[in-house]
């Protein structure tokens, strides 16, 4: 149950807040909303404010909607024919393509935006948890037990660099496979100097990871470090750029076989992730759900009909040609691009099933 409703309470969330800058910059534009749904299919409850949009929550919590006035449908593939003269100056389709394109553009920018605010959030006000370089504990026949490390010892230096965190020293570590290092230590506070190999590992799996060095020790020691409002801005900008590219990594590695396409989730895995980092306290989900907004900016970005990729691609064609393209053109595309992310989404969920063990389990019972 916690699981289930860690998992509505993230996607609503964001999806809230992507719809939601649709909506707004709709209606900075004189465009008139006519809904604006969490969920799919059947409305649940809802009510209607005094711009007359109804604002409603429905059965199926996967995503949402927001309906501009004149659409045929809330994907705003195509558009009525039968408004009246006076009512064509609020509908969706009848403002400029910049206008169109800054509504549609709006909830990816929301997402990238939320994202930025909820890392601001987290590195200023709740904290980051991060090991400090006191060695928790050493691995038996390993290089660290070899030049006499022990436990509770805190690491300040190596090679005379200083060391802050624990990180500092998995990285100098790493980047140095069986070179001598010598470890400026201080036990008992009492200083003493070590001199260490680490060993050099090379990744079985051949994923093309060069060889790095280990020594065979856990971080002991852990402080929670908060930054003033500014150096966290500056690194919940940084957090972002850095999951964007990894993200774009990522999808390329995908389509160029580098990496295994089973790493694609679903809705299923969303929702168990996001149990697992809910049982981790609000800092981790704060962070899932800023990483997720990311993501799902980032794929509605895809230049696929449906998704506002897409619609961004018909805008600029529009804005070459000067007219959109034929209403024939368009319905292919859409049915095109539906059926694109309907397969993308039955390819994660079977992803999914099958990380869980869904297969393997219903075999055995056939068999």
């Amino acid at each position: 149950m916690e699981t289930l409703l860690s998992f509505l309470f993230v996607l609503s969330v964001l999806v809230f807040v992507h719809e939601y800058g649709h909506y707004w910059v709709a209606i900075k534009n004189g465009v008139k909303v006519e809904a604006f749904s969490i969920g799919f299919g059947p409305e649940l409850f809802g009510w209607v404010d005094k711009k007359g949009t109804r604002w409603k929550v429905s059965l199926l919590p996967l995503g949402g909607y927001v309906k501009m006035f004149g659409d045929m449908n809330p994907a705003s593939a195509g558009q009525r024919d039968d408004l009246a003269e006076d009512e064509k100056q609020f509908a969706f389709h009848n403002k400029s393509v910049a206008a169109r394109a800054a509504i549609v553009f709006a909830g990816p920018l929301a997402n990238f935006l939320f994202a930025i605010v909820v890392f601001t959030f987290l590195f200023a006000a709740v904290g980051q948890q991060r090991a400090l370089p006191v060695v928790g504990e050493v691995m038996d026949n390993s290089p660290a037990a070899s030049a006499g490390l022990m436990a509770e010892d805190r690491i300040t230096a190596i090679d005379g660099d200083q060391v802050e965190w624990f990180s500092d020293l998995s990285e100098i570590v790493r980047a140095h496979p069986a070179e001598e290092l010598r470890l400026s230590v201080v036990r008992n506070d009492a200083p003493l100097d070590l001199l260490v190999t680490p060993e050099a590992v090379t990744p079985e799996d051949g994923d093309g990871t060069q060889t790095f060095g280990r020594l065979g020790i856990t971080a002991g020691a852990f402080e929670t470090s908060r930054d003033g409002v500014i150096d966290a801005a500056g690194r919940a900008f940084t957090s972002f750029y850095t999951l964007t590219t990894q993200t774009f990594s990522a999808i390329g590695e995908m389509i160029s076989g580098d990496r295994d396409s089973s790493e694609l989730g679903g809705p299923i895995r969303i929702a168990q992730m996001s149990g697992e980092v809910a049982e981790g306290g609000f800092g981790p989900l704060l962070f899932f759900m800023g990483y997720l907004s990311i993501s799902l900016g980032l794929i509605n970005l895809m230049p696929v009909p449906v998704l506002d990729g897409g619609h961004l691609v018909f805008y600029a064609i529009e804005a070459i040609r000067g007219k959109p393209l034929g209403a024939k053109a368009q319905e292919y595309g859409f049915r095109i691009g539906a059926g694109l992310v309907f397969s993308l989404i039955i390819f994660a969920t079977w992803n999914d099933l099958t990380q869980l063990g869904v297969f393997s389990f219903l075999k055995g019972l056939a068999g």
